[in-house]
């Protein structure tokens, strides 16, 4: 597949942008008050930080009185707190070789560039910050979390315009980062495909989900999840260049690919459960929308029982 032309990119990046606007006026402020509103609701509670002491009042809670202080002061004093609202946005985005597929009219980088787009202008509209780590085999690109129109834009066209280095998958890399450079807790997206044979960055995961709300949204193409009745084809490995003659028109061949990816997608989402972070099923063939109302009903569901 030839590389992206500059005006290739501007136009893909015209049509995602226009998809995200009219996905925001099709649902009503979707974008601002699903996505936006419940991410923030989910750090309820947890969003405070210490701020000063003070001397206690009638009706404090005593559960803030700091023992330390009013046993050098003689008098009852309470830790004062305040509550952080501002909230960042770490967009962990799959630039690897298999992003570039797509037997529909977006490829999967595409979709993921999408996805991205509708948190990013989610945290514009919250006054958040948003930032961008892209990763293949290793972190291609890092942006700090900034806030704004303009850095949520750059935002999406690095997704589309960046040329990795690497073609293979390790998100290990990716999340080190997140939680070494991350200090407060923020709200971390991986945007991938998740196809990896490799498992090594399981305990990175776990490591960043203690530390922060992460959210899985998984990338699929159909092609790569059943094969198609087509006779004779050559598959090739868009991240290690690997090719294989496959006669596609045997039902024992088709039958043995689905239960290779039903048995790679249970094992990744056995691992995501594991690790407590949650997944959202993205598909180059379905609309995302329904998807993403889905996630948030359901954590809203959760969060009030």
């Amino acid at each position: 597949m030839p590389a992206p032309t500059t005006s290739d990119n501007d136009a893909r990046l015209t049509r995602i942008l226009k998809r995200v606007r009219r996905i925001e006026l099709l649902t009503r402020g979707m974008v601002k008050e699903m996505l936006g509103g419940q991410y923030h609701s989910r750090f309820k509670g947890q969003g405070i930080e210490f701020d000063d002491f003070r001397e206690y009042q009638p009706g404090d809670d005593v559960r803030f009185i700091d023992w330390n202080v009013t046993a050098r002061m003689n008098d009852p004093f309470v830790r004062k707190y305040v509550e952080e609202r501002e909230l960042s946005v770490m967009l962990c985005v799959d630039v690897s070789g298999s992003g570039d597929y797509g037997s529909q009219d977006d490829s999967k980088r595409e979709r993921a560039a999408e996805i991205a787009a509708v948190f990013a202008f989610s945290a514009v509209q919250n006054q958040d910050k948003v930032g961008l780590t892209l990763f293949s085999s290793e972190v291609e690109q890092y942006l700090p979390a900034r806030k704004g129109a303009p850095h949520a834009l750059r935002v999406l066209r690095d997704i589309l315009n960046n040329e990795p280095k690497q073609h293979g998958t390790d998100l290990k890399p990716a999340l080190d980062l997140a939680l070494n450079r991350i200090a407060h807790r923020a709200l971390v997206i991986l945007v991938s495909d998740f196809i990896t044979t490799d498992s090594s960055w399981e305990k990175s995961l776990r490591a960043v989900a203690a530390k922060h709300d992460v959210v899985a949204a998984q990338i699929m193409d159909p092609r790569e999840i059943e094969l198609p009745n087509a006779g004779r084809v050559c598959l090739e490995d868009p991240e290690t260049g690997e090719q294989i003659l496959v006669n596609t028109s045997h039902p024992a061949v088709r039958e043995q690919f689905a239960a290779r990816v039903a048995e790679r997608q249970m094992a990744l989402e056995h691992l995501l459960r594991r690790c407590g972070v949650e997944r959202i099923a993205i598909r180059t063939d379905q609309d995302y929308v329904p998807a993403l109302k889905a996630y948030f009903r359901t954590r809203k569901r959760r969060r009030r029982g």
